[in-house]
C-alpha cells in the first residue's frame, strides 16, 4: 500500500480528498474510474458539502462541439457500484483511500453508521466493487483480544472475532459471534445473515445465562433465529458448568417474542394419593386484541378430576378495567370415609369472580364498581395444594353504582352477597339503595355581609337506604321457598345541628336527630307450653317505627408536660386529655313494639321486640334522659436524635397513640341506668409492636344463669368497675435485618413499580400465588425478616334455646419469616394456629437455593387438608421456564 495515500483523519480529511475528487473529475472521462469514488464518498461522508447536481440532473446531456458539422452527445450517469444512502463514519486513527481498487480502511476504534446498521471494530474495510465491509478486532502484543467487532441492525446485536457483510444485499457473515436476542444468549462459530430478520447458526450454544462461561447451556449444529418472534434448533444437547449430558431433546423452539403474545402454557406434573397423577396449569393464552386477553388453564388427574378454569382481563386507559376469572371443577377422589360402597366420591362445584372498576376520569361525578366472587360452597375445601384458600370459609361480593351531583346530593345502588362455605347458608342484597344530602343551612344568605347571625349556622342533612334480602341454603335450593324469605326494610335519618361560636377552650355543639324506620314483616313468638318450646310466627306488610334525639355537647383539650433534665436523653413527656360530655333525650317512642315473652318451664321471661330478626334492627325502648361522657388521652415523648452529630436535633415517640373510655348514664330510668363501659386502647411500641385492644364492661351483677341483675357491682376504690363481657386484642409485628449493602429494606420497597391498573382481585391472586410459592419470591439480600400476629375476642352471647348464656372466644396466630442459611441458601415457614381448637391448622415451609440463571425450591406443606411436597428445579428466564425439574406430591388429611 502506497504510504503517501495514507492521511489523518483528524486532519481535515474531507477537505482534501475532496480537492483530489475534483482533479480527477477534469481529468478523467465522466462514467469510469475515479468518478466512482468521487460518488461513494460523496455518499460515505455526509459531514463534508455535497456539490448542487439538481442542474445537471435536469438536463442530462451535455453538447460538445467537435467541428462544424458534426456534434458528440455524452450521457452523465449514476456509478452502478455507489450506495443508495449516506455513510457516516469516524476513527481515531487514520483512513486509507485506495484509488486502483477502490477500497477505504479505517484504522483505531473504526464506526460506521449506513441505513438501520451501526459497525465499530478496530479496523472497517470497504470494497465498493463488491459492496463488501470487512471488521477485524485488535489483539494486545501478547496476542490477547482487546476488542472484537459490533454489529448492530434492527434488534440483533452481535460481537464477533471477525465480520464480513454486504451492503446491497443485506447477507453477512461472522465467525466466533456472540449474539443476545432478548433473554437468550447464542453463541455461534459461524453465524450467516440471509436477511435483516434472518439469521442461521452453525455449532451454536444457546444459554439464558449472561456470563461469559455460562452455567449451562444447549448445543446444536444448526439453528435459524427469527428477530423477535422464535428460535428453532435442530438436535441439541445440555451441558452444566461445561459438563456435557448425554441426553438430548430431537429440536428446540425457543420463543422470543416481546411484549404480550399468544402461546401454550406448559404444565406441571403432579401426583397425590386421591386424585391420582396430574398435569396442572396445561393451557394457552389468547391476545384477542391491545384490550382483552384470555388465558386458558387445565388441571388433568389420571381419576378422572379435572379442574377448568378461564381467566379474562380487560383494560382500556382512562376509562376502566377488571377482570372476569370461571373456574369449573369436577372432582373425583378416593373415597376415605368408608360410609359408601363406591370407591371414588365426585363432586361438581364453580366459582365466578368478576373484578370491575372504572377510572373516575371517564364519567366525573358517577362511579362504578364491581367485586364478585359467587361459587359453590364446598369449591375452596376441594382446591388440590391451595392451604390458604382450602380454610377461607366466607365468600363475599359487592356491585356498586353511584351518581352525585355537585356534592350536595349522592345515590348509590349496590347489591351485596355473602356466604358461609361451613353452614352453607346464602344471602343475597339487591339491591340496597343509599341515599345522602350533604348538611345544608337553609338560613344563611347566599352573600354574607358581617357576622352571621345564630339560626343562619343550622345545619339540615338526610341519610336514608333501603334494603331487600334473600336467603336459601345452596344444599336445598328451591326458588319458590328463596323468596318466602325475602325480607325488606328502610330506614331515614334526619340530623339538625348547629354550629356555636368556642366559650374560650370548650367547644359547645347542639343536636337534634329524627329517625324512621319501614319494616316488610314482623316476627312474633310466644311460649308453646305443650311442646315446650318457643315458636315463632313471621307476619308480612309495612310497618313503622320511629325515635327522636335531643343533645347538647361541650368538647376540650387539656395539655400537660412533664420535662427532664439537660443530661438525660428525654427532654420531655407531654400528655394530652380530651374529655368529652354530652346532655342527651330521647322520649320513649319504641316501648309498643316490645313484649314479654316466656322462654322456660320456671316461667322466665325476656323483653323482645317485634323486629327482631330482621335486615334492620329495632329501636331501643324506654326513655332515655341522662348524660355521656368519655376521655381519651395521647401520651408522647420527645427525645435525642442519637444519629443526629450535632446533638441538637429531637425526635418524637408516640408511648400511647390512645387510650379512653366512653359510657352513659340515664337519669330517667327506674334500673339499669349505667350503661355499659367501653374501654379501647392503641399504640406501637419501640415503633415495631402495632397493639389495638378494647373491652366492654358490665356494671351489674347477674344470676345464677348470667342474667343481670340490678345491683352494681362498680367499685372504683378496688380498681373494680364491672364485669368483663366482651373483649379483643391484636398484637402485630415485623422485623427483618439490612440488606447485604447496609441499606434500609423499605428504601429498596419504593423503587418496586406498582401498577395502578392492577384490580384488588388481581392482587390477592397474586398475593394467594406468593404464599403458595414462597420459594420463587425470596429475596436472598436480606438475611432474615419474621412477621408475628396475634388476635384474640371473647364475647357472652344468649344461648339459641334461651337457657342462659355462653362465652365464645376466637384466638388465633400467624407466623411468617426467612433466614439465610449462606448467601445462596434460603429457608422459611409461614403458619396458622387456632388456639380455640389447639391446632395448627396451616403449616408450609420452603428451602431456596440462589444459582445465578437457575433456581431451586422445595415447597412442604406437612399440615393441612392436602398435605404435600415439592421440588422444582428450573432456570429463572422467561423463554425456558418451562424446561424444569418437578417433582410433587400430595396426601389428604381425611
Amino acid at each position: 500500500m502506497c504510504k503517501r495515500c495514507k492521511i489523518n483523519v483528524k486532519t481535515w480529511l474531507s477537505i482534501v480528498v475532496a480537492g483530489y475528487l475534483l482533479i480527477l473529475i477534469f481529468i478523467q472521462p465522466v462514467s469510469g474510474g475515479p468518478a466512482a469514488v468521487h460518488q461513494l464518498f460523496w455518499n460515505a461522508d455526509t459531514t463534508a458539502p455535497r456539490p448542487d447536481t439538481t442542474k445537471g440532473l435536469a438536463d442530462t446531456t451535455i453538447k460538445k462541439k467537435t467541428d462544424s458539422t458534426s456534434r458528440h452527445i455524452d450521457s452523465l450517469k449514476i456509478s452502478k457500484d455507489s450506495l443508495d444512502a449516506p455513510v457516516k463514519y469516524s476513527a481515531e486513527d487514520s483512513g486509507v483511500l485506495v484509488v486502483d481498487t477502490k477500497a477505504f480502511y479505517l484504522y483505531g476504534k473504526a464506526k460506521t453508521d449506513y441505513k438501520d446498521m451501526q459497525l465499530e471494530a478496530a479496523t472497517i474495510g470497504f470494497d465498493q466493487q463488491t459492496q463488501t465491509v470487512k471488521a477485524f478486532g485488535s489483539r494486545d502484543s501478547s496476542g490477547n483480544p482487546l476488542s472484537k467487532p459490533l454489529f448492530l441492525q434492527s434488534d440483533m446485536k452481535t460481537v464477533s472475532d471477525s465480520i464480513f457483510f454486504n451492503l446491497k444485499t443485506g447477507k453477512g457473515q461472522v465467525k466466533n459471534t456472540f449474539l443476545q436476542e432478548g433473554e437468550l444468549f447464542v453463541n455461534a462459530r459461524v453465524l450467516k445473515k440471509v436477511s435483516p430478520d434472518e439469521a442461521f447458526a452453525g455449532w451454536a450454544r444457546l444459554t439464558t445465562c449472561n456470563l461469559d462461561t455460562p452455567h449451562f447451556a444447549f448445543r446444536t449444529r444448526k439453528m435459524k433465529i427469527i428477530n423477535n418472534k422464535l428460535g428453532v434448533s435442530g438436535p441439541a444437547f445440555a451441558e452444566f458448568e461445561g459438563v456435557p449430558v448425554p441426553i438430548g431433546i430431537p429440536f428446540g423452539l425457543f420463543p422470543l417474542y416481546k411484549g404480550r403474545h399468544s402461546g401454550i402454557l406448559a404444565p406441571a406434573f403432579t401426583a397425590s394419593e386421591d386424585f391420582g397423577l396430574g398435569l396442572e396449569g396445561l393451557g394457552y393464552y389468547k391476545v384477542i386484541n391491545d384490550y382483552v386477553d384470555l388465558t386458558t388453564r387445565a388441571n388433568l388427574y389420571s381419576y378422572g378430576g379435572w379442574n377448568l378454569n378461564l381467566n379474562s382481563k380487560y383494560i382500556q386507559r382512562y376509562h376502566f378495567t377488571g377482570s372476569v376469572n370461571l373456574t369449573f371443577q369436577n372432582t373425583k377422589s378416593l373415597n376415605r370415609s368408608g360410609s359408601s360402597a363406591e370407591e371414588f366420591s365426585s363432586s361438581h362445584s364453580f366459582m365466578i369472580n368478576w373484578s370491575h372498576s372504572r377510572d373516575s376520569r371517564a364519567r366525573p361525578g358517577t362511579s362504578f364498581s364491581a367485586n364478585v366472587n359467587f361459587g359453590s360452597t364446598r369449591f375452596n375445601q376441594t382446591l388440590l395444594n391451595n392451604p390458604f384458600q382450602n380454610f377461607q370459609n366466607q365468600l363475599n361480593s359487592s356491585i356498586s353504582y353511584s351518581k352525585d351531583w355537585n356534592g350536595k346530593v349522592n345515590i348509590s345502588l349496590n347489591a351485596n352477597h355473602n356466604q358461609n362455605s361451613v353452614t352453607r347458608l346464602v344471602n343475597l342484597n339487591l339491591p340496597t339503595a343509599n341515599v345522602n344530602v350533604v348538611t345544608f343551612y337553609p338560613f344563611q344568605k347566599k352573600d354574607q355581609v358581617g357576622t352571621g347571625k345564630w339560626y343562619e349556622k343550622i345545619g339540615i342533612g338526610y341519610s336514608g337506604n333501603f334494603i331487600n334480602q334473600l336467603s336459601f341454603y345452596d344444599t336445598n335450593f328451591n326458588f319458590r321457598r328463596m323468596l318466602d324469605t325475602l325480607q325488606w326494610g328502610a330506614q331515614h335519618s334526619l340530623p339538625i345541628s348547629l354550629s356555636l361560636p368556642s366559650l374560650g377552650p370548650v367547644t359547645i355543639s347542639p343536636s337534634v336527630s329524627y329517625e324512621e324506620r319501614w319494616y316488610g314483616q314482623r316476627i312474633l313468638r310466644h311460649w308453646n307450653t305443650s311442646g315446650q318450646k318457643v315458636d315463632t310466627a313471621i307476619q308480612k306488610g309495612l310497618y313503622t317505627a320511629r325515635q327522636m334525639s335531643f343533645g347538647l355537647s361541650a368538647s376540650t383539650r387539656i395539655f400537660g408536660t412533664y420535662k427532664f433534665g439537660p443530661h438525660s436523653n428525654i427532654i420531655g413527656i407531654r400528655h394530652e386529655i380530651r374529655p368529652t360530655i354530652s346532655l342527651n333525650y330521647k322520649p320513649d317512642m319504641a316501648s309498643k313494639y316490645f313484649y314479654n315473652l316466656r322462654i322456660d318451664s320456671t316461667g322466665r321471661q325476656i323483653r323482645v321486640s317485634q323486629f327482631d330478626g330482621g335486615v334492620i334492627g329495632p329501636f331501643g325502648e324506654g326513655t332515655f334522659g341522662g348524660i355521656s361522657f368519655g376521655v381519651d388521652n395521647l401520651l408522647e415523648m420527645k427525645v435525642k436524635d442519637k444519629k443526629d452529630s450535632t446533638g441538637k436535633a429531637t425526635r418524637k415517640v408516640k408511648l400511647i397513640d390512645g387510650f379512653g373510655f366512653n359510657s352513659s348514664y340515664n337519669l330517667m330510668a327506674d334500673s339499669f341506668a349505667l350503661s355499659n363501659i367501653n374501654i379501647y386502647a392503641r399504640s406501637t411500641l419501640f415503633e415495631k409492636i402495632n397493639v389495638t385492644a378494647g373491652a366492654i364492661l358490665d356494671p351489674y351483677a347477674i344470676d345464677n344463669r348470667g342474667y343481670r341483675v340490678n345491683r352494681l357491682i362498680l367499685d372504683p376504690t378496688k380498681f373494680k368497675f364491672g364485669r368483663l363481657t366482651s373483649g379483643n386484642l391484636a398484637i402485630a409485628t415485623q422485623f427483618q435485618s439490612k440488606t447485604r449493602d447496609g441499606k434500609d429494606p423499605k428504601e429498596k420497597d419504593k423503587n418496586i413499580p406498582v401498577d395502578p391498573f392492577m384490580t384488588p382481585d388481581e392482587q390477592q391472586r397474586q398475593l394467594q400465588f406468593a404464599r403458595a410459592n414462597p420459594a420463587e419470591f425470596t429475596d436472598f439480600d436480606i438475611p432474615w425478616s419474621l412477621s408475628l400476629s396475634y388476635s384474640l375476642t371473647f364475647n357472652n352471647v344468649l344461648k339459641s334455646d334461651y337457657s342462659g348464656f355462653e362465652t365464645k372466644t376466637y384466638s388465633s396466630a400467624n407466623f411468617n419469616g426467612d433466614f439465610s442459611l449462606t448467601e445462596k441458601w434460603k429457608m422459611g415457614a409461614t403458619g396458622y394456629y387456632d388456639f380455640s381448637t389447639a391446632k395448627l391448622q396451616s403449616f408450609s415451609m420452603f428451602i431456596s437455593r440462589e444459582m445465578h440463571c437457575w433456581q431451586m425450591s422445595i415447597n412442604v406443606t406437612p399440615i393441612g387438608l392436602y398435605r404435600s411436597f415439592n421440588i422444582t428445579l428450573n432456570p429463572k428466564s422467561g423463554i425456558l421456564r418451562d424446561l424444569r425439574i418437578n417433582r410433587s406430591r400430595s396426601f389428604s388429611s381425611y
